[in-house]
This record gives C-alpha cells, structure tokens and sequence, in this order.
C-alpha cells in the first residue's frame, strides 16, 4: 500500500519477479478494494499469492509513533512484518513509511543478540560494481561498538549478495590518515584491525569520493552522515541528468549527436536513475526487511523483492549471527558491555 503508486507498481512488479523466480510465493497485505482489481490483472501471480486484507495503511507522512499507535497489530505493514516473525514469510519488502518501517521492524521483529541499533544498508551503484554503504538513516551518532556492528552486519551482506568470499570493509572518515577523524571512528578502526575476522578484509579508512569508486566492498558510517551520502548521491544524479538534457537541447547538432549516441546515453540515464539505489535493508533485526525506495517503478520494486530473494537463499541471518559469534568471543568485554546495556534497560 506503500510508495508513491502503491499497488499499481508493486503488484506488476511481483508478476515480473515470478517469471523470473519460479520457487517464490507472496503474500499480499493491504486494502481489498484497492489491491483485488490490480491484481486480477495478473492471473499467473493471483495463482502464486495469497491475499490479506487489512483496513488499515500506514500514510506515507505518518510519524513513527502515529504508525504504532494507529497501526500496530492491524496494519498492512504491520501484517507483513509479522509474517516474517511467525515464519510465514522469509522477507517483507515494502516501499512504505521508512520510520514507520523501522519503528515497526524493530518492535515486532527486535534486534539480533549482540546487536544494539540496527542499520539501514543500500546497494550503491559504484565505477567496479556494487558496494554496501550503512547506516544510512537508522542509527544517528553511533559508538565505536556500533560502527563495528556495523562493520560485521555489512560484510555478512557483502558475502550474501554481491558475492564477495572476503569483502573489503572500509571506515568512512575526514582523511585516510590515522591520526584524523572522531575519536569513535579511530577506535572502531582500532578494534576491527586487531580482529582481524576471517569474514572480512579491514581496509582502514576511506572518504567520501571513495564511495563512488567502490573503493572497497563495503563502506561503514553513522546514519547522520550516511544519509547525507546518500542524499547527496541522488541529488547528485538528478543534477547531471538535468545538465546532459539541457546540453543535448541546446543546439540541433547536440540533438543530432543525442540520436547518434543514444545506446550510450540511455546506458548513462539507468546507471543514473537515483531510483536504481535500491531496496535498503534493515540489518541486526530477527528477520529480513527490505524498504524499496518510495518512487520506484516496476522494475525498481521487482529489484527490492529479488534482494531479499537472494539475501534468504544465501542465508544472510545464519552469516550475521556466525560472525557476531566470533567476533565476541575473541571481544568478551564487548559482550559484557551488551550485557550491561541490556540490564540497564530492563
């Protein structure tokens, strides 16, 4: 029910997702009178799914406590991520309220043992491929115990979906050099490098411009920063994209030279579209959750379902949890340190 065009883009994209997928099967949340003609559209899909109606939709500018107030327990997100809980569903993908989402997500499903904050993890278009940035958005100011957490949930990632055996993990800070940035990132570094976990290559320190390069399999900030990187990137494209239109108007032999190029030029556009970052995933939760971007099309969303089709074939849970296993045992402090967080809290 979520997205800028709700079932009339997440439905068609399912169908797509099912001639690719032929082992997967869905189960679709949301409201009768609107999901029902959409999908007697796709009469191969409607075969594969089964259909639950909920009076209730979280609105696009809910705040997170007015999602769990109105909607919890009822709701159409809500529904699917319970799924995931009950072991109905391997995965809820929705292109809803993002802090509804989480704010949900984190209620129904809680966070893995050893964890303190989950992320949000996007797949980022990069010059070598695809690199993993988080957080990007959840976790604002995290610690160094975080920022290794994050470090780990990360490479899991890495290994589960852009096939990396030992991925390259790098800090995002204000310089490569050791002695520069907050003392949090400096002794996330630190930690990580004398580690030295068999599931990840620790890089050391990356910037900005790294991103984009795909300097390193995996690139790990705070969700204050990361969000800004990701924003930043979308803006980024849209400006380009608006350059290049502008240039190819303004004369008729730029026109003609647009038509003698076009091949190349729309291979630019789709490496562009701020759309293809997509399907960012909540890692650290009991389960997986995948939040498609709020304006994607058919094949954006179809995009987001085969993440996390691919992310439960290759038992991204299982990896996770391994790695945070190790990781602690050779960290105890950090262990007892959760410990005493988790007493504090009751």
């Amino acid at each position: 029910m979520g997205g800028d065009h709700g079932p009339g883009v997440v439905l068609p994209a399912l169908a797509r997702v099912a001639q690719r997928r032929g082992d997967l099967r869905f189960i679709i949340y949301g409201r009768e009178e609107e999901v029902k003609p959409v999908l007697a559209r796709h009469a191969p899909l409607a075969a594969l799914s089964e259909f639950v109606h909920c009076e209730v939709a979280v609105r696009m500018d809910d705040k997170p406590s007015q999602a769990l107030r109105h909607g919890r327990w009822k709701s159409s997100m809500w529904k699917a991520i319970e799924a995931v809980k009950a072991g109905n569903a391997d995965a809820c993908i929705s292109a809803g309220n993002t802090g509804a989402l989480m704010a949900m997500s984190k209620f129904c499903l809680r966070t893995m043992a050893n964890i303190e904050r989950p992320a949000i993890a996007a797949l980022w278009p990069t010059v070598r491929g695809e690199s993993i940035v988080l957080d990007v958005g959840a976790t604002i100011g995290a610690d160094s115990h975080q920022l290794v957490d994050f470090a780990i949930l990360g490479a899991a990632m890495a290994r589960a979906v852009v096939g990396a055996q030992r991925p390259s993990v790098g800090l995002l800070n204000v310089g490569v050099e050791e002695i520069k940035g907050q003392e949090e990132v400096k002794d996330a570094g630190r930690m990580l490098r004398e580690a030295n976990l068999a599931s990840m290559h620790y890089h050391g320190f990356v910037e900005g411009n790294d991103i984009g390069l795909g300097t390193v399999d995996v690139v790990v900030t705070e969700g204050f920063s990361g969000n800004i990187a990701l924003k930043t990137a979308e803006g980024t494209a849209r400006q380009i994209g608006e350059y290049l239109r502008a240039a190819m108007n303004r004369t008729f032999m730029a026109r003609l030279g647009y038509l003698l190029a076009k091949g190349a030029f729309d291979s630019l556009r789709e490496k562009m579209d701020v759309r293809k970052i997509n399907g960012g995933v909540f890692l650290g939760l009991n389960g997986i959750v995948v939040k498609s971007h709020g304006g994607a099309d058919e094949e954006g969303f179809a995009a987001a379902v085969e993440l996390g089709y691919d992310m439960v074939r290759n038992g991204l849970i299982d990896r996770i949890e391994a790695d945070l296993d190790l990781f602690h045992a050779r960290h105890p402090q950090t262990a007892a340190r959760l410990a005493a967080i988790g007493e504090d809290e009751e």
